[in-house]
């Protein structure tokens, strides 16, 4: 290791401290060790970095990865398997001329259905023959796709590969002039799975280059911004690897939003603590001879900061686990595995790689020991903080005052829910596809409801489903459903003809399913698309009228029952979550901080942020972006990122502030830690806020709002909540605020509460021991 005192060209060694401890460079256990750990990380580091890119692999983005095992839908799942070992997914290829359709495009769509039959993953025996509009411009033919045999779930890549494939089939030697879409429940999945697909990195670099663009502003370094980033790299493929194989056993689910979201925080968190251990190492670096002295100094003041705010977060995404949704209980244990790796590689391979290059990584403004850190006493947050503790009563009226005008506009959030359509920032061709058939076709073909019932009582769920509005009326609206295997075997003897099957009315029973357990499978074709309002209303009324049905136990799944139920268990979780994410923040701040007014005032100000951001995140989705909605699992996931995550900063603020009013007491102490810490927060929520606004990369609506409202809260908590009303609250309150601890009866800073820095001694003075607690 380079010479420290040669760096320092003879400086002056450090005067003694007020603890008397043996220097870590005299510890000959101690650099070893932390150089093992270092290169342990880099390993795990680098080998998951080869992960990132198979995540899509082990990715389920299916209404079945989101829905509890207790939802009526679910249910009916697990029960129509016993009929068909095959479960497909349905989906459209539609064919539009606008002119009209010629005989060559119509020779072209014949033989395109026997061709999709021959396609693998396609389901041949359920190719439907094609369907001609009205006007004779378009034409529709069904082409499910195979999702499920026996057991084994098919990737949503391969169910990507299959629908492509079937487009390509399609689109081959086509007429000039005829446009081949997609449409149909197979095919806007596949548009979510693409959405996913190949964007992660996507995402990750924008996420990189806008970190590395305001790392450089913040550092004034061209040197200095590549340590940050290359850690938050390293703990980003470590948390990939443990996913990766989590998610691969089906010890945890892995869906397209948890991935992007997992990248984005775990290097927004991981600039985060950088630049808080960063800091804090520079200041020491004023007062410490050696770097691995400034280092350990540097650990000992930012480590509890950064593992409480660690502790905060991984706690509170843990708490989604308690929630009923899949995608809820996935996405906590994916995040809080990408946090737990951030804070250690943050904590171990980020100090050592920094002490081993030397101080040289802060060129131009390499840190002398001259025991002059010029942070506390000195500069642009050392006077605001000033201005902030004289005009406390300004200061917390007017934040106040700006909270609530941006609170005004809560009640106008819609959280509804979005239809499909609705839920991409796009247009796919898929969305392209299906508004062509919902104006040309039956909109709530392909997805009719599901409904199992006792197979004696099969006759009364018949006739009490037929009866229900929304259900489509006459022969074929309601009937016992197919088994394909069956007409395939009839069609290949000739005991059957296709002319049999086109027949209106339900198929004849010998193709029909038969009981199992007692169990018959009735489908209830339905108008309205399966995605709609209309469709939903309908599935309720439905469910109302077969359970009626005395000893039918009947249930009624089906797509829009699950996105019904989906939309259910969200309303749940969030009802539950919210409660418990705040008491469990609450309790860490109470052990933290070891005082309750403290806890207490963090709690309410920042649940008085996150009601402000989405007063105005309602402004922009309904008067800016033109959003259709919200989906209402949106105001949990962006209650837990911006909570959890924006306690961090309040966390950083108010352990220096106590750390500095042990010294100095409670006015002086924050003010100074105010001033101290003013900086790199502000610029932690600057990089923290930008990595989220990448969000916007993918073109799904959801995460877009995600994305914005936890930019805009975590920007308000930083330069508003933390900055001013905290600070101000804090001054208002007094030595009180530490109460029930000792410090709240201490009386030696009572007569500097006007003056606050006159009291105060500077660090040119005396250095600041940041080991004290």
């Amino acid at each position: 290791m380079i010479n420290d005192r040669a760096e320092q060209g003879g400086s002056a060694p450090a005067p003694p401290s007020t603890r008397q401890e043996r220097p870590l460079h005299r510890r000959r256990w101690f650099i070893p060790a932390f150089t093992l750990i270092a290169i342990a990380v880099l390993a795990v580091g680098c080998t998951g970095g080869t992960y990132q890119s198979k995540l899509a692999e082990v990715q389920k983005n299916d209404n079945a990865s989101y829905l509890p095992g207790s939802a009526e839908s679910t249910k009916v799942d697990v029960e129509a398997e016993k009929f068909n070992s095959v479960q497909t997914l349905p989906g459209f290829v539609v064919y539009q001329r606008d002119g009209g359709l010629t005989d060559a495009d119509r020779a072209k769509i014949t033989d395109d259905v026997a061709a999709f039959g021959r396609l693998d993953g396609v389901a041949a025996d359920q190719v439907g023959q094609p369907v001609f509009s009205e006007d004779g411009t378009t034409a529709s033919v069904q082409v499910p796709i195979v999702a499920k045999v026996d057991d084994v779930e098919i990737d949503g890549v391969t169910l990507s590969d299959i629908e492509n494939e079937i487009l390509e089939t399609a689109r081959a030697d086509a007429p000039e002039g005829l446009e081949v879409l997609p449409a149909g429940p197979g095919g806007l999945l596949v548009a979510f799975v693409e959405a996913f697909e190949g964007l992660d990195g996507a995402l990750l670099f924008a996420a990189l280059g806008v970190v590395v663009v305001i790392l450089l502003v913040v550092y004034r370094s061209p040197m200095l911004w590549f340590f940050p980033l290359i850690s938050a790299l390293m703990a980003l493929g470590a948390s990939s690897m443990v996913v990766y194989l989590l998610a691969r056993n089906d010890v945890l689910t892995l869906t397209g939003q948890s991935q992007g979201i997992l990248s984005v925080i775990v290097i927004g968190a991981g600039t985060d603590y950088a630049l808080l251990l960063v800091s804090r190492y520079r200041e020491e670096l004023h007062a410490h001879e050696r770097r691995l002295d400034a280092m350990a100094a540097a650990w000992r003041g930012a480590a509890p900061a950064i593992i409480a705010s660690a502790v905060t977060v991984i706690l509170g995404l843990l708490c989604l686990a308690l929630g009923e949704l899949n995608s809820n209980k996935s996405l906590g244990p994916v995040c809080a595995i990408g946090i737990a790796c951030t804070l250690v590689v943050m904590l171990t391979f980020l100090p050592g790689i920094l002490v081993l290059f030397g101080r040289w990584v802060f060129w131009p403004r390499v840190p002398h020991v001259d025991h002059k850190s010029h942070i506390a006493t000195h500069g642009g947050w050392s006077r605001f903080a000033v201005l902030v503790g004289q005009r406390r009563r300004v200061s917390w009226g007017a934040a106040a005052v700006l909270l609530l005008i941006c609170v005004a506009f809560l009640p106008t959030l819609r959280t509804n829910g979005l239809s499909t359509i609705d839920s991409f920032t796009t247009e796919p061709d898929a969305i392209v596809g299906q508004r062509i058939y919902d104006e040309h076709f039956d909109q709530g073909a392909g997805a009719p409801a599901v409904i199992i019932a006792n197979a004696d009582r099969s006759e009364d769920v018949i006739a009490a489903a037929s009866t229900v509005e929304g259900v489509v009326q006459g022969p074929g609206g309601v009937c016992v459903q197919v088994d394909y295997r069956k007409i395939s075997q009839l069609l290949a003897s000739g005991a059957l003809s296709q002319a049999d099957l086109e027949v209106p009315g339900c198929a004849p029973p010998e193709v029909q399913v038969q009981p199992v357990d007692g169990r018959i499978v009735i489908e209830a074709n339905i108008v309205d698309r399966y995605d709609t309002d209309e469709a939903v209303d309908t599935i309720l009324r439905l469910r109302d009228a077969v359970h009626a049905v005395e000893g039918a136990d009947a249930l009624v799944g089906g797509a829009t029952a699950v996105n019904y139920d989906v939309e259910v268990a969200s309303r749940h979780d969030r009802n539950l979550v919210i409660p418990i994410v705040l008491v469990v923040i609450l309790a860490v701040l109470g052990v933290l901080l070891r005082a309750l007014v403290a806890p207490v005032l963090l709690i309410l100000t920042v649940v008085f942020s996150f009601a402000a951001s989405l007063g105005v995140s309602a402004l922009f989705f309904n008067h800016v972006f033109g959003f259709a909605d919200a989906d209402p699992a949106f105001p949990l996931f962006a209650f837990v990122f911006l909570v959890a995550l924006g306690i961090d900063y309040n966390i950083f603020l108010m352990t220096r502030v106590r750390e500095e009013a042990v010294r100095h007491g409670t006015h002086a102490g924050i003010t100074r830690g105010l001033a101290v810490t003013g900086g790199v927060i502000t610029s932690a929520g600057i990089v923290l806020a930008a990595t989220f606004a990448v969000l916007a990369v993918l073109p799904l609506v959801f995460l877009a709002e995600v994305g914005f409202t936890v930019a805009f809260g975590v920007l308000l908590d930083t330069i508003v909540v933390r900055s001013v009303l905290v600070p101000a609250l804090s001054h208002e309150i007094g030595r009180r605020i530490w109460w029930p601890h000792k410090l709240s009866r201490r009386t030696e800073d009572d007569g500097v509460a006007a003056g606050l820095v006159p009291s105060q001694p500077t660090r040119d003075a005396e250095p600041v021991s940041h080991s004290q607690a």
